[in-house]
């Protein structure tokens, strides 16, 4: 039995088809590799949360739907190749994009040592040899710039904006994951921020409302 398969195996069962529903419904195709690693980085995430408390989801199954389905929904919009996850915690959305997606080149930034050591054993024991994580406050990281700088639950979008000004690339862009309340937000946005798209998001299992906002330099 491989390292992944003895790690799934620890799941409940119907967890591993809850996330093939999911994933059905979302019209995401996947291989028996990527399905096998999906599956591996929830047996780590369910296992490492009991001692480190990385996520207030504590429900295996919730966590399909909240954490791994919330951040397949996104992958048809973001294309890199080079993208910034910041705010990350325990690698989300960029894990899962990173799986879904291997042209991608993602870099996960967060503060938080635990979440940091958290990804560093998820790209290790899942294999991802497209991911890089950062430990840095996102104020104190420069040096690169991104295709797509993506945000799942790290600010409000002006703090987003204004905090990572530096970091798209000259045609980059931010992406970011929004519940329904953020028409207030993006009137607070900088005269010179426009929004690109908005796509409503429907995530399999999940009655609340998300929405996906894509902006960049006017």
């Amino acid at each position: 039995m491989s390292a992944l398969a003895t790690l799934t195996a620890s799941l409940p069962e119907g967890i591993a088809e809850r996330l093939d529903q999911g994933l059905e419904a979302l019209g995401q195709t996947v291989t028996r590799e990527q399905r096998e690693r999906l599956l591996g980085l929830l047996a780590l995430l369910h296992k490492w949360n009991r001692a480190y408390n990385l996520t207030a989801v504590r429900d295996v199954s919730d966590m399909v739907t909240r954490h791994l389905l919330d951040s397949a929904a996104v992958a048809p919009f973001v294309h890199g190749p080079r993208v910034l996850d910041v705010g990350a915690g325990p690698g989300l959305p960029g894990l899962i994009l990173a799986i879904l997606k291997p042209t991608l080149e993602v870099t996960l930034l967060d503060s938080n040592g635990k979440k940091v050591r958290f990804q560093r054993q998820a790209v290790m024991e899942l294999g991802l040899e497209n991911v890089i994580p950062v430990q840095a406050r996102v104020e104190q990281f420069d040096g690169a710039t991104f295709d797509q700088v993506v945000s799942r639950a790290f600010a409000s979008l002006v703090d987003f904006v204004t905090l990572t000004r530096q970091l798209p690339a000259a045609h980059g862009e931010w992406v970011a994951m929004k519940g329904p309340g953020a028409d207030d937000e993006l009137q607070a946005l900088p005269a010179d921020i426009v929004i690109k798209a908005r796509h409503s998001l429907k995530v399999p299992f999940e009655t609340a409302s998300r929405q996906l906002l894509i902006l960049r330099p006017r």
